[in-house]
C-alpha cells in the first residue's frame, strides 16, 4: 500500500507528563529537571518527543511543574548559539540545535498541584479536546529501532478502543508496576484487559504483564478522571481510571499491546547508567570507542572479582 493510499490515523496529539521532582536523582536534579538528564548526547525528553514525531504525532503537549524552564528552552530556538555556530561554519552542531526545535509543535502547560499522573493527564483536556491522544511517560524510553506507538495507534484505530503498552516482567519485579488482568485475542501480542492492579505483590498479581509508559487513550478518560477519588498515595491514579474502563464502565474496551523490544527505564539511577552504555555502544560517532572501553573494563572487573 502506497503512502497516498494508507488510511489516515486518527491520533495526532501526544501528551508527555513531566512535572515530577526527580528526587531519586538528587542532587543532580536540584537545579535541573530530571527530563533534561542526558542519555549519551541528548536529554531524555528529546528521545520521547522524537518517538512521538516519528509516529506521526506532530502536536506535543508537555505537562510541567515548577522550575522546569529548561524544558521550554530546549525546544525553543537559540538565536545567539545558532549565530555563533553559523559563523564558525559548524553545520553538524547547528543541525543538532535546529533538530530539537523543529521536531514537532511543542506546547507547555503547568500541572499546578502535583496530584498524580491521572491529574496531570486530566489537565490536558483543554488542549486535546474530544480527540483520542497518546500519553508518553518520559521515564520510559523506547528504542527507535523497535517502534511501539505506531502499532498501538493502529490497534486503537482498528478496534476503536483504548490501548495500553504492556511488557512481560519477572514475578519478583511486578510490584514495581501496574499489572494487567488479561484475556487472549486472535492476535499473539494483543490482549484484552479486564482489570488493572497498581503495584501488586507477586502473590496478588493477576499476570506477569506490567503496564509501561505508553498509552493511546480515548477522550472518555477525561470524564472518568474528573470524578475519580484519590487512590494510592492520595493521588489521582491513571491506572485506576483505566481499570474503571477495563471493567466495562466506558464506551469501549481496553486492549494491551505486549512489547518485546528494547526499553530503558531512565527513572531509575542504575537503569539510567545502563541506558547510556547500551545506547552509547550503538552511537554513530562514539560506538566503537565506547564498545572497546566496555570490553576492556569488563575484563578488569572479572579480574577484580576473581581476585577478591
Amino acid at each position: 500500500m502506497t503512502e497516498a493510499h494508507k488510511p489516515r490515523q486518527t491520533v495526532s496529539k501526544a501528551v508527555i507528563p513531566a512535572a515530577g521532582l526527580g528526587t531519586r536523582f538528587l542532587p543532580a536534579t536540584k537545579a535541573m529537571p530530571k527530563e533534561m538528564l542526558p542519555i549519551v548526547d541528548k536529554p531524555a525528553i528529546q528521545y520521547v518527543v522524537e518517538e512521538a514525531a516519528q509516529a506521526g504525532l506532530g502536536d506535543v503537549l508537555i505537562i510541567t511543574g515548577r522550575n522546569k524552564d529548561n524544558l521550554l528552552n530546549h525546544f525553543d530556538s537559540v538565536p545567539e548559539l545558532e549565530y555563533t555556530l553559523e559563523r564558525k561554519g559548524d553545520e553538524g552542531k547547528l543541525d543538532k540545535v535546529h533538530q530539537s526545535s523543529e521536531l514537532a509543535e511543542v506546547h507547555f502547560l503547568r500541572q499546578g498541584q502535583p496530584n498524580g499522573l491521572g491529574h496531570a493527564v486530566g489537565r490536558a483536556r483543554c488542549h486535546v479536546g474530544d480527540e483520542s491522544f497518546a500519553v508518553l511517560l518520559g521515564d520510559d524510553l523506547i528504542d527507535a529501532r523497535d517502534p511501539l506507538l505506531d502499532r498501538m495507534i493502529a490497534e486503537h484505530d482498528s478496534r476503536q478502543a483504548t490501548v495500553i503498552a504492556l511488557m512481560e516482567v519477572p514475578a519478583e519485579s511486578i510490584h514495581l508496576y501496574g499489572c494487567a488482568a488479561v484475556e487472549a485475542t486472535d492476535v499473539d501480542d494483543v490482549v484484552r484487559i479486564t482489570g488493572l492492579v497498581e503495584k501488586p505483590s507477586a502473590d496478588e498479581a493477576p499476570s506477569n504483564l506490567a503496564v509501561i509508559g505508553r498509552y493511546v487513550l480515548r477522550p472518555e478518560i477525561f470524564d472518568v478522571l474528573d470524578v475519580l477519588p484519590p487512590g494510592r498515595g492520595g493521588e489521582i491514579q491513571l491506572t485506576d481510571a483505566l481499570h474503571h474502563l477495563a471493567e466495562g464502565h466506558g464506551d469501549a474496551p481496553v486492549y494491551g499491546v505486549v512489547f518485546r523490544g528494547r526499553r530503558y527505564d531512565t527513572g531509575d539511577r542504575a537503569d539510567w547508567i545502563k541506558a547510556n552504555v547500551l545506547l552509547g555502544v550503538d552511537h554513530e560517532e562514539l560506538g566503537e570507542e565506547i564498545t572497546d572501553w566496555v570490553i576492556g573494563f569488563a575484563e578488569q572487573l572479572r579480574a577484580r572479582r576473581s581476585n577478591g
